[in-house]
């Protein structure tokens, strides 16, 4: 990764002149945003305004036409995924991705892979520092869990946790990492509302510890509750950036979004 270094204070993302092309397909369009950071930072838009390809180039599952990305004063664009997670930006996706057939607690331990230091030499030979390291794992591994809720459920296979609970545990393994920054991709998706309600405090409480958060979510309720900032996508374009309050009263934004959803 190349670039200047961070200082705080600056914000930690810093996105220019990003588009995404796919053939005939503009998914993004000259996006240019800048992002503080230890806030909630939420992405909405319509289906199809850009929101998941601007996670999915952030976070290196795939490559910009054009543009820059830069985080922490480093630019990532075209990095891969495991050196993005490694440099600190872990995520979730809209259909989770569990090990399925794994207990909750190998999932979280399996996040601790960029943070792991003992090679396959010692892993195989299993080597006194690996052992030791191992420990650490699971006990960091059982930290998560408990910050997540999901301690009682630790040697439960993850495949038979309710949907809901198997979206917690996918940022519980996302947490895992360390991350400055977490992407949290449509989170609330398919849950009731007493465990979208738990899952917003959950995200105000990753917030607490100092890691920022950018969700992209369709449940304006969540949105509006708990982010301190919203940027709203349409047509692959920067339509609006501001407050909730301010989103709120956006005339471009009600029309081409909330309003949409309001007549819906």
């Amino acid at each position: 990764m190349s670039g200047t270094g961070y200082q705080p204070g600056e914000p930690i993302l810093k996105v220019n002149g990003l588009w995404m092309k796919f053939g005939g397909v503009t998914a993004l369009r000259d996006v240019c945003y800048e992002m503080p950071e230890k806030i909630i930072q939420a992405v909405i838009g319509p289906n199809g305004a850009g929101k998941t390809t601007l996670f999915n180039c952030i976070s290196g599952m795939l490559g910009p036409s054009e543009g820059s990305i830069i985080f922490l004063g480093h630019a990532i664009e075209g990095i891969v995924p495991h050196r993005i997670a490694r440099a600190g930006i872990a995520r979730t996706f809209q259909h989770v991705a569990l090990f399925k057939k794994m207990t909750v607690l190998e999932n979280v331990m399996m996040g601790r892979h960029p943070r792991t230091g003992s090679g396959m030499f010692a892993a195989g030979l299993r080597l006194p520092g690996m052992r030791s390291e191992e420990k650490l794992i699971r006990s960091k591994a059982l930290e998560y869990l408990e910050f997540a809720g999901l301690a009682g459920c630790a040697r439960v296979e993850s495949g038979t946790l309710p949907i809901g609970k198997q979206k917690i545990l996918e940022i519980a393994r996302a947490l895992a990492t360390e991350p400055r920054l977490i992407l949290l991709d449509e989170p609330a998706g398919g849950l009731n509302m007493k465990e979208t309600e738990d899952l917003g405090e959950l995200i105000q409480g990753i917030k607490k510890l100092g890691v920022t958060v950018m969700l992209v979510e369709h449940d304006m309720n969540l949105i509006m509750d708990i982010s301190d900032r919203v940027l709203v996508l349409h047509y692959g374009e920067v339509l609006a950036s501001g407050t909730p309050a301010e989103i709120k009263e956006n005339s471009a934004v009600i029309e081409a979004y909330l309003g949409a959803e309001n007549d819906n």
